[in-house]
């Protein structure tokens, strides 16, 4: 009769059960994976060496990133009564967004569309001189 259970298994017959392994992403509390953005880092040869905290922090600023534009994008699918989110509320959300406009303003998103916009030359004159056939015009003020 052994001391330990027959359920767990130990490495090689000695020392203690191996335990579960603790990801990056949730001893930094993210849910973008640090580790694979390590690799990433690693892999592209930014620089000889990449330190522990920096896959962190850069996984950190993605997530908000994300976080920010997947909440502007949600409020434009609410607005527009839906329940999900579409390709054309990310362009929405985007280019409704200042600094996110900035900082996108080269990149294209597919079957996101273009924002409504009619140029003022083409709206209609606001002029009301002529008192003569004002009355019976049924025009669209904007």
């Amino acid at each position: 009769m052994s001391s330990t259970p027959a359920a767990v298994s130990t490495k090689g017959g000695r020392g203690k059960p191996k335990a579960k392994g603790v990801s990056k992403s949730l001893k930094a509390g993210l849910q973008f994976p640090v580790g694979r953005v390590a690799r990433f880092l690693k892999k592209g040869r930014y620089a000889q060496r990449v330190g522990s905290g920096s896959p962190v922090y850069l996984s950190a600023v993605l997530e908000y990133l994300a976080a920010e534009i997947l909440e502007l994008a949600g409020n434009a699918a609410r607005d527009n009564k839906k329940n999900r989110i579409i390709p054309r509320h990310i362009q929405l959300a985007v280019r409704n967004d200042e600094e996110f406009s900035k900082l996108l303003g080269s990149v294209t998103i597919a079957n996101g569309g273009v924002l409504p916009n009619i140029h003022q030359v083409l709206l209609p004159k606001k002029g009301g001189k002529g008192g003569k056939g004002e009355s019976g015009s049924v025009s669209q003020e904007f």
